[in-house]
């Protein structure tokens, strides 16, 4: 009932107000229909942060809330939000990367990289943990429940190498593995011979300016503008920024603001760090060992609606809940970053936002 309500809402302010042309800032009756999605995130409650593009130009940029409930720093462009699962796409990117420059091929085998790994991971190749279908325990579910100590993309390399088994054949499902994309953040330092944090900076956030992004390591970098964590308990928000897995980086510990994301959304239409065939295969579906196709490529869901590709991410962790949908052929993107953790219907909120703007394009 919710959602046709809101497709209701939607429909009448088409009805009810003249479009805006796309150079001027968004009209103020499609703001309030954006606001009117989030109205739960209001100025005395950890919050969120909206961003539309198209053709690299800012069509809506908007702050919720607050970053942090102690001091009541206000949520902006600027505030960095630990991005979870989007993360994903950077990693992909540096083995995309990495590729390119010859040091490694998406048909190298987890074993070729770590010859003293165990026999299975000879069947798992880089394309399998990058598309999900390598069949890989997931690390969180060989850590015990009292564990209180942080592990990293080396402790889970070290878990995958205590086992001698995958959930299932390499290739012949997909299963979304996190354990996957840790293990390729352990790739990308045995192959480039720097760490991840500094293989991802020097190659990724300097070369594009995202100045303010970055693979946080507790006592090694920090975050400016940073976004705290939390949760809901009783109708109260909570603190809850760090949990056992937060400092594993290749899974989901990149911290970004909309300003550095919009200058990350803008390279994926250029050549400026891959050239475009290496994109256009990130960007298209996976297949298994029998020709299945998945929706999934390099660290992007790919689906298609009305036979127009749309490529997504959710990002859910302690504290924090994000989405970003993108639709290249009309150049028009939206993400939403939180500082909430079980926004459940944040999904549906980034696709009612979008399809206003999709409608214009």
């Amino acid at each position: 009932m919710k959602k046709y309500l809101i497709f209701l809402l939607l429909c009448n302010i088409f009805l009810c107000f003249s479009l805006y042309s796309q150079t001027s800032k968004v009209n103020k009756r499609v703001e309030s229909i954006i606001d009117s999605i989030l109205i739960d995130f209001n100025d005395k409650s950890p919050g969120a942060a909206v961003l539309v593009l198209h053709n690299n130009k800012i069509l809506f940029c908007k702050g919720y809330g607050l970053a942090n409930l102690e001091n009541k720093n206000r949520i902006n462009k600027y505030t960095n939000f630990r991005l979870a699962s989007i993360s994903k796409q950077f990693t992909a990117m540096c083995i995309m990367i990495l590729k390119e420059r010859g040091k490694l091929k998406y048909e190298n085998s987890i074993k070729d990289i770590f010859p003293e790994f165990p026999d299975y991971g000879s069947k798992i190749t880089i394309k399998h943990l990058l598309q999900h279908t390598s069949g890989l325990i997931d690390y969180e579910d060989m850590m015990p429940d009292t564990q209180t100590t942080q592990v990293h993309d080396n402790d889970v390399l070290k878990m995958m190498m205590s086992i001698d088994s995958t959930y299932f054949i390499p290739g012949s499902k997909f299963k979304y593995s996190n354990s996957g994309y840790a293990i390729l953040a352990m790739i990308v330092e045995k192959t480039s011979g720097k760490k991840y944090a500094d293989f991802l900076r020097e190659n990724i956030f300097k070369p594009l300016k995202m100045k303010n992004s970055v693979a946080y390591e507790k006592g090694k970098s920090f975050v400016k503008n940073r976004a705290l964590g939390y949760y809901k308990k009783d109708n109260e928000f909570i603190e809850r920024d760090q949990s056992s897995t937060s400092a594993v980086l290749g899974d989901g510990g990149i911290y970004c603001s909309l300003i550095d994301y919009m200058k990350w959304d803008n390279s994926l239409y250029k050549k400026k760090l891959v050239s475009r065939e290496t994109i256009d295969e990130a960007f298209s579906r996976g297949t298994l060992n029998d020709g299945t196709s998945i929706n999934y490529g390099f660290g992007w869901f790919v689906n298609y609606v009305n036979k127009i590709k749309v490529l997504e991410h959710g990002g859910s962790t302690c504290g924090f809940t994000n989405y970003v949908i993108r639709i290249p052929e009309k150049r028009i993107s939206a993400i939403i970053l939180t500082n909430r953790y079980g926004e459940s219907k944040l999904s549906d909120y980034c696709k009612s936002i979008i399809n206003i703007f999709e409608k214009i394009f």
